[in-house]
This record gives C-alpha cells, sequence and structure tokens, in this order.
C-alpha cells in the first residue's frame, strides 16, 4: 500500500514531466547534433549543452554527469589540439572531436531521460498526448530495453574476466565471438520477453488503462517547454529573414 500511496509516488516523482523531457530532447537532436539554426542561435545552443547536465545535477545522477562531462570535454580537447596536429591526424581529431561535442549533450540527455522516467509514467504522458498505441507500446519497451541490455553486458563482462578473455589476457582474440555472440542472442531474447511483457500487461487492449503514478507539468516544465518554443521561433524568424541580434 505504501508503493501507491499518494505520499510515495511523490517521493518517487521526478523533476520534470516525461512530456518536457521528451521535447527538450527532441530540440537537443535537432538544433545541437543536428545544428540546425547556424550562427544565429550559437548561445542558445551554448544553453541548450548544458541543460542536461545541470538536469543530472537536480537528479543527484553523478556517475552518468561525469560521464558526459568526460566526453564532452574529451571533444573539445580534440578540436583544441586540431591546430596543432597535421596530416591524418588533424582530420582525425576533427572527426572525433566534432562527433563529441555534437552527439555528447544529446546522449546524456537520453540517458537522463531513460534513467528518470519509469514506463508507467511514460505510457501515462503518451496517453495523456493522444499518442496512439502503435507507436506507445515499443517505445515503452525500449524505456526498459536498453537498461536491461546494458546490466546484461555487464554481467557477460564479468563472466568472460573470470575465464580470462579480456584485452592483455591470454585468451584476447575470443573477445568478439565470446563476449558479442552471447549478446546478440540476449538481445533477441530480452526484447522478445519484453514485449510479451507488455502485452501481459494489458498495453495492447482497447479498454483504457488506469495508473497511480504523478505525472502534470509544474513551474520548471512551462519554464522549459516556453525556451524550447523560444528556440523554434528565433529559427523560424531567421529563416523568413529576421534576425533578434
Amino acid at each position: 500500500m505504501d508503493y501507491s500511496s499518494e505520499q510515495s509516488q511523490q517521493k518517487r516523482r521526478g523533476f520534470l514531466d516525461p512530456r518536457t523531457k521528451l521535447a527538450v530532447t527532441l530540440v537537443l537532436a535537432v538544433f545541437v547534433m543536428g545544428g540546425l539554426g547556424g550562427d544565429q542561435l550559437r548561445y542558445i545552443k551554448g544553453v541548450l549543452s548544458a541543460l542536461p547536465f545541470l538536469l543530472l545535477l537536480t537528479e543527484r545522477q553523478w556517475r552518468r554527469f561525469v560521464r558526459g562531462a568526460a566526453m564532452l570535454a574529451a571533444g573539445y580537447g580534440l578540436l583544441l589540439a586540431m591546430p596543432y596536429l597535421s596530416g591524418i591526424l588533424n582530420y582525425l581529431a576533427l572527426f572525433c572531436g566534432g562527433i563529441l561535442t555534437r552527439f555528447a549533450v544529446t546522449v546524456v540527455m537520453g540517458e537522463y531521460l531513460i534513467a528518470t522516467t519509469s514506463v508507467s509514467e511514460f505510457i501515462s504522458a503518451m496517453e495523456r498526448l493522444r499518442v496512439p498505441q502503435s507507436l506507445t507500446i515499443p517505445m515503452s519497451v525500449m524505456f526498459r530495453l536498453f537498461p536491461t541490455i546494458g546490466a546484461e553486458w555487464r554481467s557477460i563482462r564479468k563472466a568472460m574476466l573470470m575465464r580470462g578473455i579480456r584485452l592483455g589476457g591470454t585468451k584476447t582474440g575470443q573477445m568478439l565471438e565470446y563476449q558479442l555472440v552471447p549478446m546478440m542472442t540476449s538481445t533477441v531474447r530480452i526484447g522478445e520477453e519484453l514485449s510479451a511483457s507488455a502485452l501481459t500487461r494489458g498495453l495492447g487492449g482497447s479498454t483504457r488503462r488506469t495508473n497511480i503514478c504523478l505525472i502534470g507539468l509544474r513551474i520548471q516544465d512551462y519554464v522549459l517547454l516556453a525556451g524550447c518554443l523560444f528556440t523554434v521561433i528565433v529559427w523560424l524568424l531567421e529563416l523568413c529573414g529576421m534576425k533578434l541580434w
């Protein structure tokens, strides 16, 4: 009963509504990773790039924050070192640095979205958005698929390390076969089990499901949604030849 009480659900409630997280992720993917908007949005992109890291600190996701910050720092480090390199190293630094600086921010936001959103919260948010079940069910399965695959990969690595199959070990050449093949078969099995679990819980039924999780837009959601809308408006004005600065 404690799990289903309003007080318990309030404690489990995240800082942002799932719909806000999806909107921010979409804006980051389009404008930061996709590079849409050009120099007109360079200041807005800087603010957007810092947003996922601030959200991770808000939710106390320290390991994800450090991992994402390390990726971003490595990308900018490569770009700073690029003028001092020559030949193919210069192109590699430009290529890897450009990918890391663009992709790291969106990857961090995706990790934040998956780590701080339960399947029940996500389904409830999709139902409020009137998203069809043909899209909601695969996406809800995806929310559980990636964390489960990560746990399976760590288990396989630990099992292989016990058998000396690692870089620098006596069986380095068997790493590809003994780690990737079990991972591929486990991924297929996990996907089938999660799909069956989703259908067992009635996600494919015609009757409207109830949900006890608490979601809803709060002041921080309205602020971030307004920021996303402002970014889109600035981009549309730029397309029309109008510049705000």
